[in-house]
């Protein structure tokens, strides 16, 4: 079973909104930072989002003001609310923990966001 899981990816028009979701294992959500990145077409990947062990959040500058990193704790998940989606929000959005109370290292396959004008 993967021990995170990402879904809400999809289609969307530019100025539209969609809503990742990635559900982890409570063992990594309760213990890890959790963050969002993405990978274009032809780029590397780039952060998105985070959310520290402590409730500390970051986002990336090219997304500050239109996406939302948020938690719902009662059931292991990790939110991410775009809005105002742009064409070069076109990527595969992955979910990731990384180091909190312990050490973490774990990825989502991956769920595929794609914007039109």
């Amino acid at each position: 079973q993967a021990q995170l899981q990402e879904s809400g990816g999809g289609s969307a028009q530019a100025g539209g909104s969609l809503k990742l979701s990635c559900v982890a294992d409570k063992h990594i959500h309760r213990n890890c930072g959790m963050a969002w990145y993405r990978l274009g077409y032809g780029e590397e990947r780039e952060f998105v989002a985070s959310i520290g062990y402590d409730g500390t959040i970051k986002y990336a500058d090219s997304v500050k003001g239109r996406f939302t990193i948020s938690q719902d704790n009662a059931n292991y998940i990790t939110y991410l609310e775009m809005n105002s989606l742009r064409i070069e929000d076109n990527a595969m959005y992955y979910c990731a923990a990384y180091n909190g109370v312990v050490m973490c290292d774990y990825w989502g396959q991956g769920t595929h966001v794609f914007v039109s004008s």
